[in-house]
């Protein structure tokens, strides 16, 4: 069986990334380990199966420039949930901005939030 395992997001910090991450979000982190050249091998995963995100911190000035618009400003990550009442309401007390009014369409209950640099994501319960 072939499955995506990971999804590199360029970030700033680590630590701060892991903090919104997993403070913010309620995601786990499933490693950080240092590797030779100083970097670090971060991921995270909202849950136990399904693709995690490699938390990569940016080098260079082109890295850098795209830290938080990895995806030219559209939704590029999409975080479903069993409810999204209870999601929707914990990330809001956590700080997480989010950048409309929750909706309610024909495939499920949605509204679009930004991660700490920017990225926008859907918070999605899928219907049925």
């Amino acid at each position: 069986m072939r499955h995506i395992a990971l999804v590199t997001l360029v970030v700033d910090d680590y630590d701060e990334a892991i903090r919104f991450y997993t403070d913010a979000l309620g995601f786990r982190l499933v490693e950080d380990a240092p590797r030779p050249n100083g970097s670090r091998w971060v991921v995270v995963a909202a849950g136990e199966q399904g693709t995690a995100l490699l938390l990569a911190r940016a080098e260079g000035d082109e890295q850098r420039a795209r830290v938080g618009d990895q995806t030219g400003g559209r939704v590029g990550f999409f975080l479903h949930t069993d409810d999204f009442a209870r999601d929707h309401a914990r990330m809001l007390a956590a700080g997480v901005t989010f950048l409309e009014e929750p909706r309610h369409e024909s495939y499920g209950s949605v509204a679009v939030f930004q991660d700490l640099y920017g990225n926008r994501w859907d918070l999605l319960q899928p219907a049925g």
